[in-house]
């Protein structure tokens, strides 16, 4: 096998060294001793851009399949299995996801070294916008139109699914700080079990900037937070971790990919990180209103609509979320940088450019368009 170069998505959407190692055709023949039923790998066909994490598709005797490589650090056995299990209910229910594979110890997260690892069956479909970064607006009305339907076709399908909350911050959109009552205080709390973050933020005037950051929204959002139904949810629902069934403006959504950020938080939480992943040209702000796909994110709220039905209350809620939905994964990825990849410097993106810059873009004249356009749905 041939062991391709490649970059990673940067976080100005440039192409960077990626944050981990590429996986190696000499470690995926060491991983693929545990899967006999796989065979002899024969060639790695591609590596994922996506920089938390490596990942590949992997020719084996057996076929191809999906291999991801965490650093311990980022997940361990147990917190990986936890988004494993959710996904297990999903499929049992009737969602598109591609199976885990189990090794000969029947374990779908393996560790090895300082590495824990996860193979997947290859998904089904056409993976059109795999190489769209993450904060990339979605430019196909019809496709938002799906996305929305099976956004809430996973809802649907999670209902029922009662587990404990992530056991990690690091890299998971959890959502207790904004439904907190004092979320100022509630962070504090939490530093003592997040060294990485409270050292990062030792250099901050964290609780003035997020004050300022919450001040505005957090007071009408909390208190009806507090009362939604507690789902588990996707957490990263942008149309990158989606397959079609084709290229076409008809095509329909084959396989649901990537549950990393999977956490219990609630339905309209998920709905509006759809919103903020596939509506905001998060990289193109100085373009103005033409930043704000209105369309897409009135084509996913029609879709989710379709399948689930929301209320008024439900779509002024919606539009309140949108400014804060950002803020725990916004501040998982300043720890993730500050203290596992040491990169001051995207630590500081996270924190400047993400957690603050994405809550005052919604005070803007485009933000705040945007913001009516949903209330107006109701």
């Amino acid at each position: 096998m041939n062991d391709p170069i490649h970059l990673a998505h940067g976080l100005a959407g440039d192409s960077t060294p990626p944050d981990w190692p590429t996986l190696t055709a000499a470690e995926v023949d060491t991983l693929l001793r545990g899967y006999p039923q796989l065979g002899t790998a024969t060639r790695i066909d591609w590596h994922s851009p996506r920089p938390l994490s490596a990942a590949c598709l992997v020719e084996t005797a057996g076929g191809t399949v999906f291999i991801k490589r965490h650093h311990h650090s980022v997940r361990s056995v147990a917190t990986l299995s936890e988004e494993h299990r959710f996904t297990a209910h999903l499929r049992a229910n009737g969602m598109p996801i591609p199976m885990m594979l189990r090794d000969v110890r029947g374990q779908t997260a393996v560790a090895l070294g300082d590495w824990v690892y996860e193979v997947h069956e290859h998904a089904a479909g056409t993976d059109i916008y795999r190489d769209a970064i993450s904060w990339s607006p979605l430019p196909n009305r019809e496709h938002a139109l799906s996305a929305g339907r099976m956004l809430a076709a996973l809802h649907d399908a999670a209902t029922g699914y009662h587990a404990a909350q992530r056991g990690t911050h690091i890299l998971v959109a959890r959502s207790e700080l904004i439904a907190s009552s004092d979320p100022i205080a509630m962070l504090q709390v939490q530093l003592p079990q997040r060294p990485g973050l409270a050292g990062y933020l030792r250099d901050r005037d964290w609780q003035t900037d997020l004050t300022r950051l919450l001040a505005p929204w957090h007071a009408t959002v909390q208190p009806p937070l507090t009362k939604q139904l507690q789902l588990w949810t996707h957490g990263d629902w942008h149309v990158s971790n989606l397959c079609w069934s084709d290229a076409s403006t008809a095509a329909r959504i084959t396989a649901v990919l990537d549950f990393g950020l999977a956490a219990a938080n609630c339905a309209l939480f998920d709905l509006a990180t759809a919103i903020e992943r596939n509506a905001i040209a998060w990289l193109a702000l100085d373009t103005g209103e033409a930043a704000a796909h209105l369309d897409i994110a009135h084509a996913l709220l029609e879709g989710y609509r379709q399948q689930r039905p929301l209320d008024a209350a439900d779509i002024h809620l919606l539009a309140d979320l949108l400014p804060l939905v950002h803020v725990d994964f916004a501040l998982s990825e300043v720890e993730y940088f500050h203290s596992i990849t040491g990169s001051r410097a995207n630590a500081d993106v996270a924190y400047d450019t993400f957690l603050l810059g994405h809550a005052a873009w919604f005070t803007t004249p485009p933000g705040q368009a945007l913001l009516q356009a949903i209330r107006d749905g109701a």
